[in-house]
């Protein structure tokens, strides 16, 4: 009878619930163990972990000092933005601090003074983590939202980029792509990179400043609009190619390509209106663990995820240096509510560390050894962890040892083998004269009759002798008044009756003739 024991480890609530749990300590009758779940971190906001840099060099405002004006007050231009002086500059850092008593704080870019040349800048995010979306991207801008952007990601720390989402107050004109919404994507097209036109056009309201990169509205397509149904998202996440890792990233990159205009065309004569300005990023995700933790901790400046069921680095990438044996799998959402684990475990593995690769539900401490073996193993599978194959049974090299088939039946014939076993290619012992992985066929000059027999005769080495023929290489056919296993031997140098019965009362066959003749020549004999 299997139930809980008092103590669980590692109890951290989610955001999206389910896999907050990596192991916990169940007895059974037959001793206690280790039950290993698939886990993952709570989700959290990135941005307290985040390293932004902008580009190009010089493209923030301040250095030299310059004036601006905005969009509602076109003509009014008389703030000015000094880099030497705290309370005028706008560094990227306060794209993610805190802003005390309302007070709107933000990075500011230099202002379009250089037209006809484009206002272009990049506002890159890197963790040196891999982390997973949980919510929608949120960018404020102050100003006025641009015309002309786009998002990026990369994952793999920002060696290649790959498009996120197109924004455009018109998108066929700025990439040639037709307008689409997210909530009007399809559960085949979830993880589509689309243009959206819903956060670049001119509102004339400062209440219209963000930008979105709707993670919500994509994980609704297999959740439900109330995201209720998670059961059905992580199956997808699990099943649907590509989509995991569409949600994955290690940086994101914001390219602003064209400022807002306040729903005009560019004005030459006053190009001082004209910049960017954000205030706050929110990335709400949780670090990329492989289902192997539910703990990410910050250390040594970088995310660090704490690793279980014997997985180590900075994603539980892989198995620790004695638990190496089998290939490192990350965690699966199926089955549901737990999940596989799909730990890693040692050739030997010490109490606590049990692993019997799915083919044991069971396991058991042996006191006097100090050891946990599994229990009742399946498959055909023994051994303390399950990771032989039974007697009559050799290992499938094709299969890992977590594979319902790892072990294949010798099926050695049961006359021509020894016996039903093999060895770990499939072959099996033979008898004399049998030959084949399963003994079935014989060597040569040796023919089968249930069992491999060495050739009695045949046309080059056994040949039958005196006249004889061999017959299916088993025995030699004789002539009359021969016999042995070649015809080797005369009949009557065996047996002097054979000779007395033969016709003519035992003569040969010249002395039979002799006397016919010497009949003749007395007249005796009427011919």
């Amino acid at each position: 009878m299997l139930y809980l024991a008092a103590l669980l480890v590692h109890c951290v609530p989610l955001a999206m619930g389910q896999y907050d749990i990596c192991k916990s300590w169940v007895t059974t009758d037959d001793g206690p163990s280790w039950e290993f779940y698939a886990c993952q971190p709570k989700a959290m906001r990135m941005k307290d972990y985040v390293t932004v840099r902008v580009d190009p060099a010089g493209i923030t405002c301040g250095d030299p000092p310059e004036r601006f004006c905005t969009h509602e007050n076109p003509y009014l231009c008389s703030d000015e933005c000094d880099a030497s002086n705290p309370d005028l500059a706008h560094p990227p850092k306060l794209m993610f601090d805190s802003e005390d008593e309302g007070l709107a704080t933000y990075w500011q870019s230099v202002t379009w003074r250089r037209y006809p040349e484009p206002l272009l800048a990049n506002i890159t995010l890197s963790w040196n983590k891999s982390i997973e979306l949980t919510d929608d991207i949120v960018i404020t801008f102050e100003y006025g939202r641009p015309t002309i952007m786009m998002l990026e990601k990369s994952l793999d720390n920002g060696r290649t980029w790959h498009p996120y989402q197109y924004y455009a107050d018109d998108c066929m004109e700025a990439f040639s792509m037709p307008a689409r919404r997210v909530r009007d994507l399809s559960t085949t097209s979830a993880n589509r990179v689309l243009c959206t036109e819903e956060y670049s056009r001119w509102a004339g309201s400062k209440k219209e400043k963000t930008v979105r990169f709707e993670v919500r509205d994509r994980f609704a397509i297999f959740a439900g609009p109330d995201l209720k149904n998670m059961d059905n998202l992580y199956t997808r996440l699990e099943s649907a190619k590509g989509l995991k890792d569409f949600f994955t990233v290690t940086d994101l990159r914001m390219r602003l390509l064209r400022p807002a205009l306040g729903g005009t065309y560019v004005q030459r004569e006053n190009l001082y209106k004209y910049f960017y300005a954000v205030s706050n990023i929110e990335v709400t995700g949780r670090c990329k663990c492989n289902l192997h933790a539910n703990l990410c901790t910050f250390k040594e400046g970088s995310l660090q995820c704490e690793c279980e069921h014997n997985t180590t680095g900075q994603d539980c990438g892989k198995c620790k240096k004695n638990f190496r044996s089998r290939s490192w799998r990350a965690g699966s959402y199926l089955p549901l509510p737990n999940g596989s684990p799909n730990a890693c475990a040692a050739a030997g593995s010490a109490f606590g560390n049990c692993e019997c690769y799915g083919h044991s539900n069971r396991c058991s401490y042996i006191d006097f050894l100090n050891v946990v073996t599994c229990v009742s193993c399946k498959h055909n599978t023994r051994g303390q962890h399950c990771q032989h194959c039974r007697l009559g049974f050799y290992r499938n090299s094709s299969a890992e040892l977590d594979d319902e088939n790892v072990c294949i039946e010798c099926n050695c014939n049961q006359i021509g083998s020894m016996h039903d076993r093999c060895n770990e290619t499939g072959y099996c012992e033979c008898r004399e004269g049998a030959t084949g992985p399963k003994c079935d066929d014989c060597l040569p000059n040796y023919y089968w009759r249930q069992g491999c027999f060495p050739n009695v005769c045949d046309d080059e080495l056994l040949l039958c002798q005196n006249g004889g023929t061999c017959y299916q290489n088993q025995r030699c056919i004789c002539p009359v008044g021969f016999k042995g296993v070649l015809c080797q031997q005369s009949r009557c140098e065996v047996d002097k009756k054979d000779c007395d019965s033969a016709p003519g009362a035992g003569g040969s066959l010249a002395t039979v003739a002799l006397g016919v003749l010497a009949l003749q020549l007395r007249g005796w004999v009427d011919l």
